[in-house]
């Protein structure tokens, strides 16, 4: 059989779910029956490192994604692919009317990550990329939850859309844990008789890092008898007004704002908990890879992702959205229990990371792909939906 030429589409490949995702679905994808490319704008992301050597990789002489689209065409044009595969609306916009421009006979793919929507305006615009996608064979949700979200916002029958889960590299993940060391200027934090909490996420309204800090600073009057800290993995516009708020709450001694870490595993491994506090999450990425890393992890129960990752708190603890209170209880909780419970919970977790890990995902792919050019019969179930 003929391989299927795939040019999968991202604005860059840096440090976001997204990236990681097409990063993870590139490098474990079948050689033997896919031929994959990546083609992103003029800019140097951090995860291009990770990129195996054998894909062909492709930079657009521009960085405006909307100047993008005749550059794209082009490529299309020229490459022949038998499949685009683009990932977050705005990109798919320019996927979609790319391979429309080009002419050939490629298919569009689209993935959605995010539970979007809420406000008439963004309501409309969502309404508007479900006409575009009419155009697309098939609509990737990340969750079951962003699935039923894009059928309510974006109005696209249900049957053309499969959920497939956020593929995590483990074998990556432990690989860079066994030769990765902390950073020289970060290794006292973690050396010290202290509880290191740990969260990594963009600094930005929706990871909710106000509600983390405020639960910290509860969780310290809790918690008299051990030294704690606070350790913020990321990058965002609102760090300047957090660390202000973490003065206010007279914790700033005891919180680490650590910007982006290239091997956040390892730190992730050196910690006592994980806390993610956002206010919503079409998956959770970064809870699925503390499961593997083998973090015990606290959550607020953001749908629809951290409620299927964890199941509904079978492998996490779930506390209400932007309530400080029972997320520092629920973080007092964990870091109470005796090491024989937190190995329990170790195990516990990296036995549920395995039914994310990308070999599995990247078969999943694999089989949606095949389908979409029809050379495979439909299996009936992706991921954990029925579609």
């Amino acid at each position: 059989m003929k391989k299927t030429k795939i040019i999968f589409f991202i604005y860059q490949l840096g440090a976001g779910g997204a990236a990681r995702t097409m990063l993870n679905i590139l490098n474990n994808i079948d050689r033997e029956r896919f031929t994959p490319m990546l083609v992103t704008l003029n800019y140097e992301g951090n995860y291009e490192q990770y990129l195996n050597p054998d894909i062909t990789f492709v930079k657009l002489k521009t960085k405006r994604l909307r100047s993008a689209i005749i550059p794209l065409a082009k490529v299309i044009r020229k490459e022949q692919p038998d499949i685009v595969f683009s990932t977050i609306p705005n990109y798919n916009t320019v996927a979609i009317l790319a391979r429309l421009l080009s002419f050939t006979n490629a298919k569009n793919i689209v993935r959605e990550a995010a539970f979007l929507g809420g406000d008439f305006k963004r309501n409309v615009k969502l309404f508007l990329y479900g006409r575009l996608y009419r155009f697309a064979a098939k609509v990737i949700a990340l969750s079951n939850g962003v699935k039923d979200n894009i059928v309510q916002r974006y109005k696209i029958n249900q049957k053309k859309i499969e959920v497939i889960y956020n593929p995590v590299d483990i074998q990556n993940i432990q690989e860079r844990i066994q030769a990765g060391t902390i950073k020289q200027e970060h290794r006292a934090i973690f050396q010290e008789e202290a509880k290191v909490v740990i969260t990594a996420g963009r600094l930005v309204h929706d990871k909710d890092h106000k509600t983390l800090l405020k639960a910290f600073a509860k969780l310290k009057e809790k918690m008299t008898t051990n030294k704690l800290k606070l350790v913020i993995l990321g990058e965002g516009k609102l760090q300047e007004e957090l660390e202000q708020l973490a003065q206010k709450l007279s914790i700033n001694d005891e919180v680490y704002f650590m910007g982006f870490q290239e091997n956040p595993y390892i730190y992730f491994n050196k910690a006592d908990l994980f806390v993610l506090s956002s206010i919503n999450e079409g998956f959770g990425h970064v809870l699925a890879e503390a499961l593997a890393v083998g973090t015990p992890i606290v959550s607020t129960n953001c749908k629809p992702g951290a409620t299927e990752v964890l199941q509904n708190g079978r492998y996490g603890k779930l506390t209400p959205v932007g309530n400080a209170e029972k997320l520092a209880t629920a973080m007092y909780d964990i870091l109470s229990l005796e090491q024989k419970r937190i190995q329990e919970i170790q195990t516990q977790g990296q036995q549920r990371a395995q039914e994310f890990d990308a070999k599995t995902i990247a078969k999943q792919y694999e089989k949606m792909f095949l389908r979409v050019m029809g050379h495979q019969p439909h299996e009936g179930k992706v991921g954990d939906d029925s579609v």
